[in-house]
């Protein structure tokens, strides 16, 4: 769930940086320095995250570059730039990425594709990178001496079957959502790369037995990816909350152009849709408009006027009107 986790994690860093920055001291003064803290980081990563996603949907649309490789580079170079200006600034750094991909998500850019599956390899990597890091630096035959698999399981199963159920039940009292569909939400927090970070900070920071705290989070993580990770499509089977299995599709078709394409549309035929069933001839879509490929199970249809469509096939229109002027015959309940 990437809206969740991009909501949670930034937040978790700044209280995690605002408890770490405050000294000795009452409780309540502790309390007051990590909120002015946490408002502070907030509020300059957010600013300046959508002021560097705009900047950056700018460079994007508008300066060319001499190489298709240089793209994703760019977006990179973007994100560190947003990230280190925001830190420098003491915002949230990891806010202001956030923030500024937000923005960039939906932009019509030249080499979009190419960029997205760049940052997506990437992203895995350091997902991979994360986890060996955390396998190499925690010692496991100290965690029995020092108590770590214990508190660390305790910790794990109160998270993942007490804290977090009520959490979501009071976050989620006023959505419309089933009994199962509630159950799902509130199983599936899972946790990953952030809290091996977070005890990073605990280590460098030297608090009190931060080795033997390391060693909780790592405890923690791995019953989080094992034990919820894996039972994840049980909980949804019994929940009756629908999953399916996407398969990967290695080959794809791809046209370059040398300026922006203004009259191409895609669309998926819905159930209900007036597309549904219907043959290519006996679509509602203007003289202007017509299908020029049909994407069907992954592989390609020839388009004909007696071709038949049907739900789930993914639709190629060149039009000369807007993209929502034609979206009615494929989307269900409009015509």
């Amino acid at each position: 769930m990437p809206g969740e986790s991009g909501a949670n994690d930034p937040v978790g860093i700044a209280l995690m940086a605002g408890l770490l920055g405050t000294s000795a001291g009452s409780a309540l003064d502790t309390a007051g320095h990590t909120a002015l803290i946490f408002v502070q980081e907030m509020a300059i990563g957010a600013v300046l995250g959508a002021a560097g996603g705009w900047g950056l949907k700018f460079l994007m649309r508008k300066v060319p570059l001499p190489a298709e490789g240089l793209y994703p580079l760019r977006t990179l170079a973007g994100a560190f730039a947003v990230y280190g200006l925001t830190t420098v600034a003491h915002g949230s750094g990891f806010l202001a990425v956030f923030a500024a991909g937000v923005l960039l998500g939906d932009v019509r850019a030249p080499y979009k594709k190419e960029i997205e599956r760049f940052h997506t390899a990437l992203g895995s990597l350091g997902e991979i990178v994360a986890f060996a890091v955390l396998g190499l630096t925690v010692p496991l035959w100290t965690f029995t001496r020092e108590g770590a698999w214990t508190d660390g399981l305790l910790l794990a199963v109160l998270l993942a079957f007490v804290v977090r159920p009520v959490v979501m039940a009071v976050l989620l009292w006023r959505m419309r959502l089933s009994t199962g569909e509630r159950v799902f939400l509130a199983f599936t927090g899972l946790k990953g790369a952030v809290p091996v970070l977070l005890g990073s900070y605990l280590v460098s920071s030297g608090v009190p037995d931060a080795d033997r705290l390391y060693d909780v989070v790592f405890v923690v993580v791995v019953f989080s990816v094992v034990v919820q990770g894996s039972l994840v499509p049980t909980v949804a089977r019994l929940c009756r909350v629908p999953m399916r299995s996407v398969e990967l599709e290695p080959w794809t078709l791809g046209v370059r152009l040398k300026d922006r394409p203004e009259g191409i549309a895609r669309h998926v035929v819905e159930e209900g849709s007036a597309a549904d069933g219907s043959t290519v001839d006996g679509l509602d879509i203007g003289e202007s408009t017509w299908i020029s490929m049909v994407v069907r199970e992954g592989g390609i249809v020839p388009v004909s006027g007696s071709t038949q469509l049907r739900v789930g096939d993914e639709v190629l229109l060149i039009t000369g009107d807007s993209e929502e002027g034609c979206a009615g015959p494929f989307t269900a309940g409009r015509q």
